[in-house]
């Protein structure tokens, strides 16, 4: 059952089953296998961020000492991103209706003990589309606040299966996940095995943006 958690912030629970989960794995596992994992570095300071990344879609968002943007193309392969998984597009079909199909899908991948700070999802072109985020693996504490980096935040725990609509009035609230929790979704590796990419007790965390255009 879907919990609105701020006007246009709206946490679908379990939206994914054990059988959707294990298909949206092997999509992932796909698409790395032809776009690596790589670590994204901070502006000007070229400081490594502790999550690793890929993408698919048109367009992926990557992060060194240029900038934040979205580019065509594998920062270190330089070859195209692959395509979006058919899962993913189900996802966005349905959680946000009525919206044009993204153009990019961020694949985070957490090991145990990183973390993502509070942050906006403010590069896209396009920001009257909601972004779109589905879990796997372990569980997170994703952490949410408000327009402004100082307004109070609230936190709620992830797990594998669930989805997150961060839309409307909350298009731009700032949010991060404060620590990955091994264990923390109450499912054993033989009944939900957790996907071959992540290390024992990591999570993925797929982001998508609808962006409509590379950015500098």
């Amino acid at each position: 059952m879907a919990v609105e958690l701020a006007p246009g912030l709206i946490h679908h629970p379990g939206w994914l089953d054990r059988a959707g989960r294990r298909r949206l794995a092997d999509e992932i596992a796909a698409v790395l296998a032809l776009a690596p994992p790589f670590t994204p570095r901070m502006p000007k300071t070229g400081k490594p961020f502790s999550v690793r990344m890929s993408n698919a879609g048109p367009l992926g968002w990557v992060s060194d000492v240029a900038g934040y943007r979205y580019q065509p193309d594998h920062p270190e392969t330089g070859a195209p991103w692959p395509a979006m998984p058919a899962t993913v597009r189900a996802a966005w079909d349905a959680l946000a209706a009525g919206f044009p199909a993204p153009e990019a899908c961020l694949i985070n991948l957490y090991a145990p003990g990183t973390r993502m700070g509070l942050h906006q999802d403010r590069d896209e072109a396009d920001l009257s589309a909601p972004v779109v985020s589905l879990s796997l693996g372990a569980a997170a504490v994703f952490r949410y606040g408000g327009l402004r980096r100082s307004d109070p935040t609230r936190s709620i725990r992830l797990i594998a299966g669930d989805a997150l609509v961060i839309g409307g009035a909350s298009r731009l609230i700032h949010h991060g996940v404060d620590r990955i929790i091994a264990g923390g979704d109450l499912l054993s590796e033989a009944e939900d095995p957790l996907p071959d990419f992540l290390p024992p007790g990591g999570r993925c965390n797929l982001t998508l943006r609808r962006v409509t255009g590379s950015t500098p």
